[in-house]
């Protein structure tokens, strides 16, 4: 398989680590995503604007550390690709965008938002690892992906949606 697309399905299987479902065992970030980032590498730089707080995580570990507490909060998480992924590679660097649509389930109501996720992959001797993520995040109006996801994320009333 070319690196494309091995970067490509790399991408997509990120994605889909984030998803959750009502029963799943705790969110684990490294169990998770292990495969996915480098642990090791002293220059990652990794951020999502969907973090309140908006820090930039400078270790894999640290971006588990802001994610693990939402993941444990939340009912579920759907994701769907809506466009990409788009891979360039050159030499031992890779760099993907796609952008996704999710449906984010809490106790509190549900979020429906769209993200453009764009990664920086290095190839290491256990294979291409993340060291470079950028997400930006639109929340969307209630009930806009009514449907996308199937009948295991009903749609919940605009009255019990969070956001």
């Amino acid at each position: 398989m070319n690196d494309e697309r091995v970067i490509a399905d790399l991408h997509e299987r990120w994605v889909f680590g984030w998803d959750r479902r009502e029963g799943d065992e705790p969110f684990d970030f490294r169990r998770v995503f292990g495969e996915f980032y480098d642990f090791g590498a002293p220059d990652v730089r990794l951020y999502d604007d969907f973090d309140p707080e908006h820090r930039v995580a400078t270790s894999a570990a640290a971006y588990g550390e802001i994610w693990t507490p939402a993941f444990q909060g939340m009912t579920s998480a759907h994701h769907a690709v809506d466009d990409g992924p788009h891979v360039l590679v050159s030499g031992d660097l890779a760099a993907s965008t796609l952008r996704f649509a999710a449906r984010i389930a809490t106790p509190d109501g549900v979020t429906d938002i769209r993200t453009t996720t764009s990664l920086v992959w290095r190839r290491t001797p256990d294979g291409w690892r993340i060291v470079r993520e950028h997400n930006s995040t639109q929340t969307l109006p209630a009930g806009e992906l009514d449907g996308l996801f199937g009948e295991d994320s009903e749609p919940v009333p605009a009255a019990g949606r969070a956001g």
